[in-house]
């Protein structure tokens, strides 16, 4: 569940086609022993790493008569890992890895050796870290240079200064004058605590990695295997295929039903869009509207329950609530998301007289007859969440083996699921996660500064006056942060750093805590189509060969509903189906007829095109509509009058002459334009 950093785009230039998130394959010259032997060793700690997880969530250590401290299992997962990151990742961008370094493998061994001396000595290095042995401070120093080196070749000198500052901030923050003054810490204790202490280095992120989000990559590896991704996007051609504007359609359904388990909006651009994108573009669309398209509707796919790539599961654990509060509470406003993208893409389709798809029409009882084996683990996955409350690693690999036995007794089109396919399943889900351990890693170091120097609460006080003590002002300013540092990270990252960093400021100004989480997981996640990092737009350009920046500023259009569903949801609970039930009814269909107001007058066509007044009205009345009714003093009369004025347009445009689209059998084909 994790997207590649700019500079791991292009670890591997020998390559073709590699999925993005996937750390590079070191054998990439096949005639080199050297280079086939490094393969399978990555290929072997990959595969371990994945084995050491499961073996966890199903708590077979106990089983067999041995109890194991958690943190042992980090220690040897996270050793295990950053083997395979040096041997994996090269040193500078675009440096070739055949062979793999000497000096590579030497670190690699360092580290696994280094982190399974923590895990075979665990007890006793815990009892004497309140002593700071030469021993503890030693390991502590390698474990954090080891550490900031790996992410730097997986994410980047960006999130490696980010870091970097946190870890100064530790060192000198008792210096530093104001409100953000920070305790004094020692350095031998510094070292100790972020590289011993669970609440640091080895705390939540990577427990988090280590079960949750390696189970539910398994599971989406084996679906994709078994012939999942074709299952769900032949069922996207089924409902949505016979439709004005069909091919976009196809791939706003698809990459919603595929983005919410993969936890990554790039990788799902390049698994859907590789279809979905050159699908559009030959029925009409523009190439920046089918690059805009996929990665605005792969970037939703985190928004989206029940597993919104994950962050459903690490938002219930971090605010101690169930799961099924979280789900309900984002579903409306995921929906808001998607509501505006079909509304453009339809509306784009009757302004640019795009029909539905061409040849012959999939019958969606044949595709789920043929697929039905794909609808059981999904059943399987929400039945034991809601109704079991199992945890949801081990409802995930329960969903997993149900998956792989119906793909291996079935096939699904040109597709069966074959025991290479599960053995691929395994490394390359463990290559997703080793690539994303390192920044995991990085967002425990972050979290553990916070704890040891007293700066998260400084934090807090330092937005909050920025803000100047309005709220809104303080929404704004966190979500400039929370864009900023998004930064192409992937969900889980993105949402653990920010849950340490800027929701507790949110929450200190009277925002309800679980509208504070929900808000800056948008928002980071909205990076991924927000200029210039972008990172989903970027993959997507390479699809569709269109100007990445110009497929962001297109996404933005697209996505905009992301850009300000968060703050109402945050100014009115309604939004999350929290207060009256009137109250909700009210004002999530306002809502949804102002996304549909505000839509039309972005693309500027209902029946006809759309005249400047007419856009201007829509937008008003938009907007006005959005808004919910406890937000202003005259919240009714407003979203009352913004109802009258889109209405109004609307009633003008439906007396109009409806323009033609295309017959999906037309002798001429469409330009690409």
């Amino acid at each position: 569940m994790t997207e590649p950093s700019e500079d791991s785009k292009q670890l591997d230039p020998g390559s073709s086609g590699r999925r993005p998130g996937v750390p590079v394959d070191p054998a990439a010259d096949p005639t080199s022993a050297m280079t086939r032997s490094a393969r399978i060793t990555v290929r072997v700690l990959c595969i371990t790493v994945v084995l050491l997880s499961m073996a966890w969530v199903l708590d077979l250590p106990q089983r067999v008569g041995r109890a194991y401290f958690a943190g042992q299992l980090l220690s040897l997962v996270y050793g295990v890992g950053l083997a395979a990151v040096y041997m994996a990742v090269p040193l500078s961008r675009g440096r070739r890895r055949n062979p793999v370094p000497w000096y590579d493998l030497l670190v690699g061994a360092v580290a696994l050796c280094t982190l399974a001396w923590v895990a075979i000595e665990f007890e006793r290095l815990l009892d004497a870290v309140p002593l700071r042995t030469r021993e503890t401070i030693a390991i502590g120093a390698v474990i954090l240079l080891l550490t900031l080196e790996a992410l730097r070749r997986t994410a980047g000198y960006l999130m490696l200064g980010v870091v970097l500052i946190f870890v100064v901030y530790a060192l000198v923050g008792h210096l530093v004058p104001g409100e953000l003054t920070a305790t004094y810490v020692r350095r031998d204790y510094l070292l100790v605590y972020l590289s011993f202490d669970p609440s640091a280095l080895l705390g939540a992120p990577i427990r988090i990695a280590t079960t949750i989000v390696i189970a539910f990559i398994f599971l989406g590896q084996i679906l994709f295997k078994a012939g999942g991704g074709e299952f769900f996007t032949d069922l996207a051609k089924a409902t949505t295929g016979h439709a004005r504007g069909g091919a976009a359609k196809i791939a706003v359904v698809a990459s919603a039903l595929f983005g919410t388990i993969s936890g990554s909006p790039a990788s799902n651009v390049t698994s859907t869009g590789v279809i979905t994108i050159p699908l559009m573009k030959q029925s009409g669309y523009r190439g920046v509207d089918a690059g805009a398209i996929e990665a605005v509707a792969s970037t939703g796919g985190q928004f989206m329950p029940p597993v919104m790539g994950a962050a459903a599961f690490l938002m219930a654990e971090f605010l101690e609530i169930a799961y099924a509060d979280v789900v309900i509470g984002a579903i409306v406003p995921s929906l808001l998301y998607y509501l505006a993208v079909f509304v453009q893409v339809d509306l784009l389709a009757a302004r640019d007289r795009i029909g539905m798809l061409g040849g012959t029409p999939l019958r969606a009882l044949k595709v789920l007859r043929d697929g039905w084996h794909f609808i059981i683990p999904f059943a399987l996955l929400i039945w034991l969440l809601f109704h079991y409350r199992t945890d949801p690693e081990l409802a995930a690999l329960y969903a997993a083996v149900v998956t792989l036995i119906g793909g291996t007794l079935r096939r699904y089109g040109s597709q069966r699921l074959t025991p290479s396919g599960v053995l691929a399943s395994f490394w390359e889900t463990g290559l997703i996660v080793v690539e994303l351990l390192p920044i995991l890693a990085a967002a425990g170091l972050v979290i553990g500064v916070l704890n040891v120097t007293g700066g998260g609460f400084a934090l807090t006080l330092v937005l909050v006056k920025l803000a100047g003590g309005s709220s809104f002002a303080l929404l704004l300013i966190s979500a400039a942060v929370c864009i900023v540092l998004g930064m192409g990270m992937p969900t889980t990252a993105v949402y653990i750093l920010l849950a340490a960093l800027i929701a507790p400021a949110l929450v200190e100004a009277g925002v309800p805590i679980f509208s504070a989480h929900l808000f800056i997981l948008y928002y980071g996640m909205l990076s991924m189509i927000t200029p210039p990092i972008a990172l989903a737009c970027f993959t997507a350009a390479v699809i569709s060969r269109e100007d990445p920046m110009a497929i962001a500023f297109a996404s933005m259009r697209f996505g905009w509903v992301a850009y300000v569903i968060p703050f109402m949801f945050v100014l009115s609970p309604t939004l999350l189906l929290n207060g009256a039930p009137m109250a909700i009814a009210f004002n999530c269909a306002t809502a949804a007829i102002g996304v549909y107001f505000f839509s039309a007058a972005l693309i500027g066509f209902v029946r006809t095109p759309l005249n400047v007044p007419e856009r201007l009205l829509l937008s008003v009345g938009g907007i006005a509509s959005i808004v919910p009714t406890t937000v202003l003093t005259y919240g009714t009369p407003i979203i009352a009058a913004g109802l009258l004025l889109g209405g109004g347009v609307l009633l003008r445009q439906l007396r109009r002459q409806h323009a033609p689209v295309r017959d999906p059998g037309w002798s001429k084909k469409p330009v690409s334009k």
